[in-house]
């Protein structure tokens, strides 16, 4: 490892296909490593969901090349730093004119992703998103392109909160208040909170509506905004370092007790939330990977174990987010090789192609990559319990619920209002 930007690790991902399955390559075997771009935040506001995307990078890496690499070729890594739009977009030509990657993967911020994703596609550099999609407040600016792949879309965990806020809390509300980040993640998520209690024709009524900064540590004025307003429910999207800050400053005032909450992001922060500051009985999102799934495949306890081994602290769902981009390249590299039937190495393009309708097992249950390049996995939430294992809250065993990315962002070319208002939705 040369320098703090430019590390080499070993390896990658695992699950619906056998690691490493054996392929018939020896030629392949003593061809260079394959070599895999990362572009991750490690400073600022994001810089922990980064290294915990790098973990689930790490361990993937460890057990592929454990297993034989990828159709007999090794894995290293290239890391680089993800800040803003436009350094990051010069990292990722490095990356690939430069460092010569073979595919580009990461990116947790849309505001990223939302510039990178046309630079790459017309770069025609292999890309696969961690979190990032391409969408323009809901709107889907790159319908199909070739080289770029999304995560799923923003609005996915909003969703899926407030069908989780219908299902458990439904008659036990009526005036509601919201406290989301000032940009369009926050704005689309309350949105789609109301059009959903419209949408199940649920009787409310808003008496405030709070719109902090992003990572901003002050939140006093909003704890203060919130308590005046009293709602019987309040819906918040704070998914950084501001919301453990907001949950200390809330308890201080007295605000959380005697009111429903809905986190459809929490899980950002979960340890971080203390129970001392965080009361049970609230709608927490885990999006993409619970640590403490009961029904968590082996592969995924063994993610579990081997992270805590190494942090004493336990992962949340950025890990699977990485681990998913790298076995969806995965497969698509070992699909493309195939059906080359051992002759060249496939193209990039071939691999990209290969990609499109690729059906995984990632850490935190199954997903696909849908033909447009935009990723659909499984999502869980549920109700918060204080459980004497933890310091913070986990969910309750018996109040999880896991819904598919098909039942929780819109199809491809849909619009997104339009789904919600038409969408069947299962409570």
């Amino acid at each position: 490892m040369r320098t703090t930007r430019r590390e080499l690790l070993a390896g990658a991902a695992a699950a619906a296909a056998p690691l490493g399955a054996a392929l018939p390559l020896p030629a392949y075997a003593q061809a260079r490593p394959l070599r895999v771009g990362i572009l991750a935040p490690r400073a600022g506001v994001a810089g922990t969901v980064g290294e915990v995307g790098l973990k689930g990078v790490e361990f993937a890496v460890e057990k592929l090349n454990a297993a034989g690499g990828v159709a007999g070729r090794r894995v290293e890594l290239v890391i680089e730093e993800e800040t803003n739009p436009r350094e990051t977009v010069e990292r990722a030509r490095r990356l690939a004119l430069q460092e010569r990657v073979d595919v580009i993967q990461g990116v947790v911020s849309s505001g990223v992703s939302l510039a990178l994703g046309p630079a790459l596609e017309e770069s025609r550099i292999l890309t696969v998103f961690w979190d990032g999609t391409t969408q323009d407040g809901v709107n889907e600016t790159m319908p199909r392109p070739r080289w770029v792949f999304r995560s799923t879309d923003n609005e996915c965990e909003a969703v899926m909160g407030s069908l989780m806020a219908i299902k458990h809390f439904r008659g036990q509300f009526l005036t509601v208040a919201g406290i989301n980040p000032d940009y369009s993640y926050g704005r689309n998520n309350w949105a789609a909170f109301l059009a959903l209690l419209r949408r199940f024709n649920i009787e409310h009524r808003v008496v405030t509506e709070q719109w902090p900064r992003v990572g901003g540590m002050d939140l006093t004025a909003n704890v203060a905004a919130l308590k005046a307003a009293n709602p019987d429910l309040v819906f918040s999207s704070l998914l950084f370092a501001d919301l453990p800050v907001f949950m200390r400053q809330a308890h201080a005032a007295g605000l959380l007790e005697g009111r429903k909450w809905v986190f459809p992001a929490a899980g950002f922060q979960h340890t971080a939330l203390k129970k001392e500051f965080t009361p049970p009985g609230m709608v927490f999102g885990h999006n993409t990977l619970y640590f403490a799934d009961p029904q968590a495949t082996p592969l995924a306890r063994e993610f579990v174990q081997w992270y805590h081994e190494r942090t004493r602290d336990w992962p949340h769902w950025e890990a699977d987010r990485a681990f998913f981009a790298m076995e969806v390249w995965r497969r698509g590299v070992e699909k493309a090789v195939q059906a080359k039937g051992g002759g060249a190495w496939p193209s990039n393009a071939e691999i990209a192609e290969a990609i499109r309708g690729i059906e995984v097992v990632s850490l935190g249950g199954p997903g696909r990559m849908r033909p447009d390049g935009v990723a659909e996995q499984t999502f869980i939430q549920g109700l918060t319990v204080h459980d004497p294992r933890y310091d913070f809250p986990i969910l309750g065993p018996d109040r999880i619920t896991r819904m598919d990315g098909r039942q929780l962002q819109k199809g491809p070319g849909q619009d997104f209002w339009r789904w919600i208002a038409e969408a069947r939705f299962d409570l």
